[in-house]
């Protein structure tokens, strides 16, 4: 793997991530309902599941759900990156319609409390995890041609998921249970 196609796979990435991010806030901006609907999914598939009282908990139950998003974003690559990119298109536009709908009843001061701490380690750690599975799904694609060694690429995947992902992972866990929301008292 060369850093030219880690670096094509994170442009990738990121385009789809902030296209999506970007229909969410649009879309749910548009047609409420939508924004409602999906704010209703998050709170009940996500935010539902961590106990807000107990920072420790919360780092736990953060971790581990960023933890399977991850997996699911570089091990959706093995679907040829079908599932790699609807995870990341369903993320953004999640994360771009809650925006919205917060933006609505708070500042973007407060918006941006709620996002920038642990956001500058859960977004990177998402795009990496997309970037990876991309990769691995054009490792699969080369290997179909004959040209390519998926095993030994996915093994070097890993191994980046490994040392780059998981450490911004447990990081934005952290920040979000113990740093965030003093940030949001702050503003709020």
């Amino acid at each position: 793997m060369s850093n030219s196609a880690l670096t094509n796979a994170i442009i990738i990435t990121l385009l789809l991530f902030f296209t999506t991010l970007t229909v969410g806030w649009v879309g749910s901006s548009q047609n409420p309902e939508v924004g409602d609907s999906l704010m209703s999914l998050f709170e009940k598939e996500v935010a539902g599941q961590i106990d807000g009282t107990n920072p420790y908990d919360m780092v736990i139950k953060l971790f581990a759900n960023n933890l399977e998003a991850c997996l699911l974003l570089f091990l959706g690559g093995a679907s040829f990156g079908i599932l790699t990119i609807f995870i990341m298109s369903i993320n953004g536009i999640v994360i771009g319609a809650i925006m919205e709908i917060v933006s609505k009843e708070h500042s973007a001061l407060f918006v941006a409390a709620a996002l920038i701490p642990h956001g500058i380690f859960e977004i990177p750690a998402f795009i990496l995890s997309g970037a990876l599975g991309i990769l691995l799904a054009q490792s699969l694609i080369a290997e179909w041609y004959g040209r390519g060694d998926t095993a030994g690429a996915a093994q070097a995947f890993a191994r980046l998921f490994l040392m780059f992902v998981l450490p911004l992972i447990t990081a934005a866990a952290c920040v979000e249970a113990f740093i965030t929301p003093i940030v949001i008292q702050l503003v709020a």
